[in-house]
């Protein structure tokens, strides 16, 4: 995998979000934030693509963070989604032809009540607004504003039999619209997993948007999985089909390069890729890159919620 460095624009051209931002802290501590964001990112063409519709009555989570959340800008033009390519900038480029309607996603595998859900149908399921940090395995960060629902709401709705151990997300493949897939990076379409437990958990979240919106396609519209204490690739975009299985599935990058990208990818300041330190990270707009880096928290900062997930376990092994 290439490390790009993202390029840099002015603050001035940063999207600030500055009232919705303060909405949000109003709401969950009763005291403004503040606006704007500076830093480092990729141009991109986001001003051009205009947002997404309002997602109307999603609450607040307790879930979420009190850090700072990047702005709109930086969270949509400075991605990794190699469906589109592998520079930071080509999924704000490409992703646009990607067509998200109609769109179903099959629940299927080893449960009782295999469903096909309507994109519809899932948006009007009780929403959640969570301020989620995610951490890429090249060492960058941000903190992003999503808005979605638990993946267990819908767990429950097909009801697992005893042999589903993992599920597996499979993502959409559309050639036509994805300059990335003729290219063999990896095995098409994109395949992750989690084991039955981690899915489970309440803080995996399945998100139909972000700032408020309806997802933008170079974030993996029309629903992706966000699961915030591991690297960001664990969390797969533009999902079609979720399978309950009872072994293990391979997923794209464990069967690309199995060395480097382990199944469960947990954020560890301890576990080095293989050709850079985990140890710390660099935030996106808001760490120049002669500042100081970060230090990278274990479970990205999520050990309170989801350590004993693992307990026993070494995590240098099951990296």
């Amino acid at each position: 995998m290439l490390i790009r460095r993202p390029d840099a624009i002015k603050p001035s051209e940063i999207t600030p979000d500055s009232v919705y931002l303060r909405r949000r802290e109003f709401v969950k501590a009763g005291v403004a934030m503040l606006a704007g964001a500076t830093g480092l990112v990729s141009a991109g063409s986001v001003e051009a693509q205009g947002r997404g519709k309002k997602l109307a009555g999603a609450r607040m989570s307790n879930f979420s963070t009190m850090e700072k959340a990047n702005s709109y800008k930086e969270i949509t033009s400075y991605n990794n989604y190699y469906e589109f390519g592998t520079d930071k900038s080509d999924p704000a480029s490409y992703a646009q032809k990607l067509k998200t309607r109609p769109w179903t996603v099959l629940v299927d595998g080893e449960v009782k009540r295999p469903k096909r859900f309507d994109i519809e149908e899932l948006l009007k399921l009780p929403l959640e607004e969570r301020i989620y940090r995610l951490r890429c395995v090249e060492a960058w960060s941000m903190v992003i504003p999503w808005v979605g629902f638990e993946l267990k709401q819908l767990i429950q709705q097909v009801e697992p039999t005893g042999k589903a151990k993992f599920v597996e997300f499979v993502t959409v493949l559309q050639p036509e619209s994805m300059p990335g897939v003729r290219a063999p990076v990896l095995d098409w379409p994109y395949v992750e997993a989690l084991r039955m437990d981690e899915a489970m958990h309440p803080l995996t979240l399945l998100a139909v948007g972000l700032y408020g919106e309806t997802l933008p396609k170079q974030n993996g519209a029309p629903i992706r999985l966000v699961v915030p204490w591991k690297y960001g690739f664990k969390s797969a975009k533009s999902i079609v089909r979720i399978r309950f299985v009872e072994k293990q599935p391979k997923t794209a990058w464990v069967k690309a390069a199995s060395n480097e990208y382990g199944f469960y990818s947990n954020v560890n300041p301890d576990v080095d890729h293989p050709r850079w330190s985990q140890a710390t990270e660099r935030r996106i707009g808001q760490d120049g890159f002669f500042s100081p880096r970060r230090k990278t928290l274990m479970f990205n900062g999520y050990a309170d919620q989801v350590a004993r997930l693992y307990t026993g376990m070494d995590l240098r092994k099951f990296y």
